[in-house]
């Protein structure tokens, strides 16, 4: 599958996703007008390679300084997916990355370990 590669804008974040190198990357900041509008067409294509892959070892990396409610929503939507990959069988590596002083990013990364416990989490607390 293609890569995916979105560029960060003032109000949503950068999406690299390497299919081939089995690398999911987002990072920065999400509060885009429609995030279902943003988010459903990535969501579709990494469900998409997610159904392919068959004991993979992926690993995802996320580094969100903020994000909206609605953004929230549409990432438990995709870390959903990641889930349901892991449990099928693959290896999903989740790297939560937060600025150390961000209690509110620290604590959602905290919610999605509890909610999504068939990822390998790992919380990268980032100093400036």
């Amino acid at each position: 599958m293609e890569p995916l590669f979105i560029a960060a804008s003032p109000t949503s974040p950068e999406v690299d996703f390497r299919f081939d190198q089995h690398t999911l990357s987002i990072k920065g900041e999400s509060y885009p007008e429609n995030a279902a509008a943003f988010y459903g067409p990535v969501i579709a294509r990494v469900q998409a390679w997610l159904d392919g892959c068959k004991e993979a070892e992926i690993t995802v990396n996320v580094s969100l300084a903020y994000f909206n409610s609605s953004s929230t929503k549409m990432l438990f939507t995709f870390f959903e997916a990641l889930n349901n990959a892991a449990m099928a069988g693959n290896q999903v590596r989740l790297n939560w990355y937060h600025d150390e002083d961000d209690d509110t990013i620290l604590e959602f990364g905290q919610e999605l370990q509890d909610d999504f416990g068939a990822l390998d989490f790992h919380d990268h607390a980032v100093s400036n």
